[in-house]
């Protein structure tokens, strides 16, 4: 412990205030559209949001009815937030009495073939990814798909291609730490696993969970598959990552050939026979990212331009936030992933990573279960034990971005003690020192809490909470103006790429997922 710590103040020493100051976040934010009874609503996107194609800020994630909001990358984390809610803001004014539905884990569902695959329109770009979608049902069902989560977006300046590696391999040594402090998902309607085998314990009121889950969302049923289970992706550098990639990207598998391109009426089944048909649909807890250009692939970005920002793709809803995340959480993900940076990064090797997919499932099914043990290198040790260790470790790296933050604040200021880094620290060390307190438990709490309780009847009270706490916030003429310009703006773009499409779907198709877009 006081070795690594002597590390980590070597390596602060050699970050500036520039670049901890520099660091820039950005979150997507993925909500079910629901009906006031906890049933998903089947109306289509709303117009008045907007063209899901061509929006930057509220768009579809795989089905129609679910919403994905996404904020620009900014400075702070406050500000992060701010633009969150003011996209709540406008969607819940367009939604009329539908509600976003606040878990991780689906509200009640019709039967599978019900839930509406999103729908971008007429362009062979749009109707690529609706294509993408529906290869996703034939893969892994429609249920699993409308799980829904939070991605952080987040970058510092001067970080290298191979130290974003680095900090993405100890990410993953150390996420189980995420899933015991933010996981809300510890139940599910028992609807969502219906004709399915698990291993969940029956709760009252037609719920399902166990008793110590944290994150039933990153577990065995969440976004897990048993194909890509025997994808042993390395992260050990760009190249060994995107030979791993390509090749997901571009060899047939046998069981994705036999549902084919194509039915027997013509209409397309998936993109590709590939075990991944995109990039997009390799499920990780992290991805090395980069900003796009129109039509390119973001492998092909990669090779080319190098990693520009992490996503961070294991963050549950927070039931007990209005918009889903705290600014809190958000500072602490900001501390988690400087820790992963300054901290030495061995090389990554199959064993590991086959270890650390067993830490994720125990963490996420037990992970709050006294006396739990994970593997770390050649020795087991007790999660809360490691938990305490990383936290502990984190304590000087709030220190220096609480210090390099007084030195921007305005004369006669200071970092709050209830806004600052180490405050957002000290609030996960009193979660992990009171177990009770942790969303997971909170969440199981108050469902077991009367005979009657269920965990749609709970997050149904919770998604009006939030829906009439963000409508209660101020709403500007000027704001409203701005985010209906955005939704007009967005219909006329996606109009006018319809217009201009040219070429067969077919071809485009061919054309996106040739093995040469994915070269350098």
């Amino acid at each position: 412990m006081v070795d690594r710590l002597k590390e980590i103040a070597v390596r602060l020493q050699g970050l500036t205030a520039r670049q901890l100051l520099g660091m820039r976040r950005g979150i997507e934010k993925e909500s079910l559209r629901t009906a006031s009874d906890g049933s998903l609503s089947l109306t289509p996107h709303p117009v008045a949001l907007g063209a899901a194609l061509t929006h930057p800020s509220i768009t579809t994630d795989f089905s129609e009815s679910q919403v994905e909001l996404v904020t620009g990358a900014h400075a702070t984390a406050a500000d992060c937030l701010q633009e969150l809610r003011q996209i709540h803001q406008f969607v819940y004014r367009q939604i009329g009495p539908e509600r976003l539905w606040v878990s991780s884990m689906p509200c009640r569902l019709p039967a599978d073939d019900a839930i509406p695959i999103a729908q971008f329109g007429h362009s062979n770009m749009g109707r690529a990814k609706s294509v993408y979608r529906m290869g996703l049902v034939h893969r892994y069902g429609r249920r699993m798909q409308v799980i829904s989560g939070i991605h952080y977006n987040w970058s510092m300046p001067g970080l290298a291609t191979d130290e974003y590696f680095a900090l993405i391999r100890n990410f993953r040594r150390h996420s189980f730490l995420l899933l015991l402090l933010q996981g809300a998902s510890p139940a599910v309607c028992a609807s969502f696993v219906e004709g399915r085998p698990h291993r969940l314990q029956p709760m009252h009121g037609g719920t399902l969970g166990l008793p110590y889950a944290t994150s039933l969302r990153m577990g065995r049923l969440g976004y897990q598959s048993d194909a890509q289970s025997r994808l042993a992706v390395s992260y050990n550098c760009l190249e060994s990552y995107a030979a791993s990639l390509e090749r997901a990207l571009t060899e047939s598998h046998d069981d994705y050939a036999k549902i084919g391109i194509q039915g027997p009426d013509g209409s397309y089944r998936q993109l590709s026979t590939s075990l991944l048909q995109i990039e997009n649909e390799f499920y990780s807890t992290i991805r090395p990212k980069r900003v796009i250009q129109v039509g390119e692939r973001p492998l092909h970005a990669l090779r080319t331009r190098g990693v520009e920002y992490v996503e961070v793709r294991c963050i549950d809803l927070d039931p007990f936030e209005p918009v889903g995340i705290s600014e809190t959480l958000a500072r602490f993900l900001d501390l988690f992933l400087l820790h992963c940076h300054v901290l030495p990064s061995p090389p990554d090797s199959p064993a590991e990573i086959a270890t650390l997919l067993q830490n994720q499932a125990l963490t996420s099914e037990r992970g709050r279960e006294p006396g739990l043990m994970l593997q770390r290198g050649e020795e087991a040790i007790d999660i809360r034990h490691w938990a305490a260790e990383l936290l502990a470790e984190m304590a000087p790296i709030a220190a220096a971005l609480d210090a390099a933050a007084a030195t921007e604040a305005p004369a006669g200021t200071r970092v709050s003690d209830v806004d600052g880094y180490g405050a957002a620290l000290r609030v996960m060390q009193d979660r992990l020192a009171d177990p009770a307190s942790l969303p997971a438990a909170q969440v199981l709490q108050r469902i077991l809490a009367t005979p009657e309780g269920s965990h749609i009847g709970v997050i149904r009270e919770q998604s009006d909470w939030a829906r009439a706490t963000v409508l209660g916030l101020p709403w500007p003429a000027e704001q409203d103006a701005t985010y209906r310009d955005l939704a007009a703006a967005s219909l006329a773009e996606q109009q006018a790429i319809e217009t201009s499409d040219a070429g067969s779907f077919e071809d485009f198709r061919l054309n996106y997922v040739s093995a040469e877009r994915l070269k350098a």
